[in-house]
């Protein structure tokens, strides 16, 4: 590693001591930065994604802000699915709308394989471009998991209840396991380009797997998730996996062959120890305490720290993406604390 690298996030994920608490921030690239505003009334978000230069200085954006100990690529978990032959629109206010859904087994046979190199190059050069010339702190790579890919790829775009998905998986099973075969092959391949352009963390998302009670969880998705991560393990990189509403899955994940379990804000870390996750773990400030006085951020960010910090393998995020409309000026001052609380209570 390059001389003045910060490895901390690095080093927690894998469950070692370290000098202070290690941050970052799901969605800290982009949305609350008047930097990005300014971006985005000339482009979309597709758009800066194709240019790596404008992705890498909006990546990157953050890191120089609010001297965070991890950058997040900006992109979006839909980002390799057009190479499967999903047409999808980011439609502003609404998010992904994809303009053929899945609807059969012929639907799932029709979809192609991602080729990084060819599919996806900006994205490569973009990691190169930060990793290479940009950052001393890791960058973190990352995937939407087969479920909540599925559940776009189904609904057709965002859903409150995954009415479609679910009737999907329970009413044409070998349909499902053929959709959850094809994107994990997707979801391998595209992270193991990420990886070899320079990504040294992982983080997986699966947003809306929360809507499955464990016993659906642990049939018809944790043979696919044990997978993707069995595969990625030969990268030897930090795998994360996070999803919002999902605690009754938390041991679920820690089950997996993964080092970091991504907890959102409604479930303790004290509980989740309790629970005997006994792997890294990641969180978890409701991110709607940012809107809050500072007093009441601080005192809520000292609670969580003290339940991480009780033993080895904690890393500080939110419990789920920062708002538009918290203050950059928050962010920095909450780094900062975290920072300094941290390092004074671990000497």
């Amino acid at each position: 590693m390059q001389k003045g690298f910060n490895d901390t996030l690095l080093r927690a994920a894998r469950g070692e001591k370290t000098e202070h608490v290690p941050v970052w921030y799901m969605r800290q690239a982009g949305r609350s930065q008047p930097e990005y505003r300014k971006i985005k009334e000339k482009y979309g978000l597709f758009e800066i994604t194709h240019q790596p230069e404008l992705c890498a200085y909006v990546t990157r954006l953050p890191v120089e802000q609010y001297d965070v100990d991890a950058a997040i690529l900006y992109k979006d978990i839909m980002s390799p699915l057009p190479a499967l032959g999903i047409d999808v629109e980011i439609k502003a206010g609404v998010g992904p709308v994809i303009s053929n859904p899945i609807r059969s087994v012929k639907d799932v046979e029709k979809l192609g394989e991602i080729h990084p190199e060819a599919d996806v190059p900006y994205v490569l050069d973009t990691i190169k471009l930060l990793t290479t010339e940009q950052l001393s702190v890791p960058l973190i790579g990352f995937a939407g998991a087969p479920f909540t890919l599925a559940s776009y790829m189904i609904e057709g775009g965002p859903s409150k209840n995954y009415n479609k998905t679910k009737a999907f998986m329970y009413a044409q099973p070998e349909a499902w396991f053929a959709l959850m075969d094809k994107l994990a092959e997707m979801t391998i391949t595209y992270v193991k380009s990420q990886i070899a352009a320079g990504a040294k963390a992982v983080q997986i998302f699966d947003s809306w797997v929360g809507a499955l009670n464990v016993a659906d969880y642990r049939h018809f998705i944790k043979p696919v998730m044990h997978r993707i991560f069995s595969a990625l393990r030969e990268e030897n990189v930090p795998l994360i996996m996070f999803g919002v509403g999902a605690s009754h899955l938390a041991l679920e994940w820690h089950d997996l062959p993964l080092d970091v379990v991504g907890l959102d804000w409604r479930l303790p870390i004290m509980n989740a120890r309790e629970l005997g996750i006994t792997k890294a773990v990641q969180g978890n400030l409701d991110p709607a305490i940012l809107l809050a006085p500072w007093e009441v951020i601080e005192e809520k960010a000292k609670e969580i720290l003290d339940q991480g910090m009780q033993q080895p393998g904690y890393i500080f995020n939110l419990g789920h993406g920062v708002f538009p409309d918290v203050k950059p000026e928050t962010l920095k001052r909450l780094t900062t604390f975290i920072h300094e609380y941290s390092k004074e209570k671990l000497i």
